[in-house]
C-alpha cells in the first residue's frame, strides 16, 4: 500500500511538472510610441493565443477582438477622413466577408461576453492579408508602406490574419 502511494504521489507530481515544461509563457506587453503629430499612443495586450477558427465563426459585420487589446491616445489623430479624439479604445476588427477586415477602435471596454454598439466603433482605413503567420498576437505600431507610405499604422497580426489601420 505504502508504495502504491509513492508510486500515484510520484506519477501526479510528473504530471503536473510536465504541464509547466510543455506549457508556455503568456507576456503582457506594453509599448508606448510618439506619433508624428506630437500625439502618444500606448498599446496594452497580451500575446494570447492565435485562434483562427474563432474568427472565421464571426458574423460579417460583426467586431471581434482577441481579449481586448487597449491602445490609449494622449491626444486626438486625425487619420485620413476619420477623426480619433484622445482617449482609450478597444483594438479589434470588423468582418466585411470571408477574407476581408477593418480595422476598428471601440472608445472604452466591453463587457464580457457583450456586444459592442457598432455605431461607436472607429473604423480605421485599412489593409488586409492574410500572409506569414503568427502563432500568438502581435500588435504594434510602424511606419507605413504602400498605400500607407509617410503615415503611422497599428498593426494587428493574428495566425495568418494580418491587419493594418492607418493612424495619421
Amino acid at each position: 500500500m505504502k508504495h502504491r502511494l509513492i508510486l500515484v504521489s510520484s506519477l501526479a507530481i510528473l504530471l503536473v511538472g510536465g504541464t509547466f515544461v510543455i506549457a508556455h509563457p503568456h507576456f503582457n506587453k506594453t509599448l508606448t510610441v510618439k506619433l508624428p503629430s506630437g500625439a502618444e499612443a500606448t498599446l496594452t495586450y497580451n500575446t494570447t493565443p492565435a485562434n483562427e477558427a474563432h474568427a472565421s465563426k464571426a458574423a460579417v459585420g460583426q467586431f471581434v477582438t482577441p481579449r481586448q487589446p487597449k491602445l490609449k491616445l494622449s491626444a486626438e489623430l486625425k487619420a485620413g477622413s476619420v477623426v480619433v479624439p484622445a482617449g482609450e479604445y478597444v483594438i479589434g476588427a470588423i468582418k466585411n466577408g470571408p477574407t476581408d477586415w477593418t480595422m476598428g477602435l471601440y472608445p472604452g471596454t466591453i463587457a464580457r461576453g457583450a456586444s459592442p454598439e457598432m455605431d461607436k466603433v472607429i473604423k480605421l482605413e485599412s489593409a488586409f492579408s492574410s500572409e506569414g503567420k503568427a502563432e500568438h498576437l502581435l500588435i504594434d505600431i510602424t511606419p507605413g508602406s504602400g498605400k500607407f507610405t509617410g503615415r503611422a499604422v497599428l498593426t494587428l497580426h493574428f495566425g495568418s490574419l494580418f491587419l493594418a489601420g492607418a493612424l495619421s
